[in-house]
């Protein structure tokens, strides 16, 4: 064999059986223009059934960091329109679905897993082979995919040929994952990137930064409902409980205001201690009088969702958990500000402030729910009209409402 060849079957896996030429001009082209992990394998699935290699499904795990999930999963069958898309969550590992199987393998050891199952099944066969089995697969084999940071993910092939996978087959296999390594590193770098986006700035903010907008002074001027709440006692509390269980109501409590919010289309911008500033915007949601309806539903949703945890806190004989918000409608200033090489996406303007001296108010009322004027004309439920007050910072008093529901539980 002269050199040449030598390298063509290393580079091309032989002559013998399919071809991955036309695959490879494809990834090479085309292909590596795909953003979206699913789209992709979609398109590489028809191009190998199109080559006629012995494939029945594929699939491909991409770590990535997020609070959340642990991976995320993309399966291919080919008599199959859709891609599966599966986020295992965090914990998945000391399952029975991942304890001794395949991946786990391959994780522990980092070297190709094959299982070749044209005599039937191993007697201990993990439950991953015993369902693949039973769905006519005749070959399992996965392949470690190391990433230049040494993280490891895998990519999976299974066969349904009845005589399985010849030794020409594995070696194009492995030849083709010599061109998609760079290929899915790519995805799993834009996963880890945009997971951290989303759990650090938040979805609509992430979005902005990854399309550019990333200067000092980057901004624009959006309208949007605006919420700025607080927990209350949150002195006395971090005073007087220890360090584990205050973070444990904190979180419980920012949990429950977050679910609230993002369900309705709001974005946390930022937690501040105990308080967090939130918003709702127009364009996001529609219209003014949308964000401002999503903003209040969003606050009363938080608040039932806040009195069934305080019954478990009980339970637990742990202490009740109690907030103020202040919501507040206006034009803001959306974008960066701070120093050149540390920045902070957020909102600025005298809504904001406003918003912020509103939340104050509950407290000196003792009510947990207060609206500006400014708000209250968008929302259809009624109103209670509290007052005028002067608060710190802002030169024109504050024409306070709340919701009529809130005075007559009172």
């Amino acid at each position: 064999m002269t050199s040449n060849q030598h390298w063509q079957d290393i580079l091309w896996g032989g002559h013998t059986g399919w071809s991955i030429a036309e695959t490879l001009n494809w990834l090479l082209t085309t292909g590596r223009t795909l953003t979206d992990p699913a789209v992709f394998l979609k398109e590489l699935g028809d191009k190998l059934i199109k080559a006629h290699a012995k494939v029945a499904r594929i699939r491909i795990t991409l770590d990535t960091i997020d609070p959340e999930i642990r991976a995320s999963v993309y399966t291919w069958w080919w008599d199959r329109e859709e891609i599966d898309v599966f986020t295992p969550p965090h914990g998945i590992e000391n399952t029975p679905s991942y304890k001794g199987s395949p991946i786990e393998e391959v994780r522990n050891n980092c070297r190709i897993v094959r299982y070749r199952l044209t005599d039937g099944l191993p007697e201990d066969a993990h439950i991953v082979l015993q369902e693949l089995y039973s769905q006519g697969i005749t070959d399992y084999v996965v392949f470690p995919i190391q990433f230049t940071d040494n993280t490891i993910s895998t990519f999976i092939i299974a066969s349904d040929d009845p005589k399985g996978l010849s030794k020409s087959d594995l070696n194009k296999w492995k030849a083709l994952l010599l061109y998609l390594l760079p290929v899915l590193e790519v995805f799993s770098a834009r996963n880890t990137i945009r997971s951290l986006l989303n759990t650090y700035v938040g979805p609509n903010t992430g979005q902005k930064i990854l399309k550019g907008i990333i200067k000092r002074g980057d901004s624009e001027l959006i309208e949007c409902a605006l919420w700025y709440s607080d927990l209350r006692n949150f002195t006395v509390l971090t005073e007087s409980l220890s360090t584990e269980t205050m973070l444990q109501l904190l979180n419980a409590y920012f949990e429950v205001v977050t679910n609230a919010v993002t369900q309705r289309g709001g974005e946390v911008l930022r937690f501040i201690g105990d308080a967090m500033l939130i918003i709702f915007t127009a364009d996001e949601l529609g219209s003014v009088k949308q964000a401002c309806q999503a903003a209040l539903q969003a606050a009363i949703d938080a608040n039932t969702q806040l009195q069934i945890l305080n019954k478990e806190l009980a339970t637990k004989n742990m202490p009740q958990l109690s907030f103020g918000i202040g919501l507040n409608e206006g034009k803001v200033i959306y974008g960066n500000v701070g120093s050149l090489s540390r920045l902070d996406f957020t909102v600025m303007g005298p809504a904001v402030n406003r918003t912020a001296r509103l939340e104050e108010l509950t407290k000196k009322l003792s009510v947990d729910l207060l609206l500006t004027e400014e708000f209250a004309h968008y929302i259809s439920e009624p109103t209670h009209y509290l007052g005028s007050f002067t608060v710190r910072g802002v030169p024109e008093p504050l024409q306070v409402h709340t919701l009529q529901q809130c005075t007559q539980n009172k």
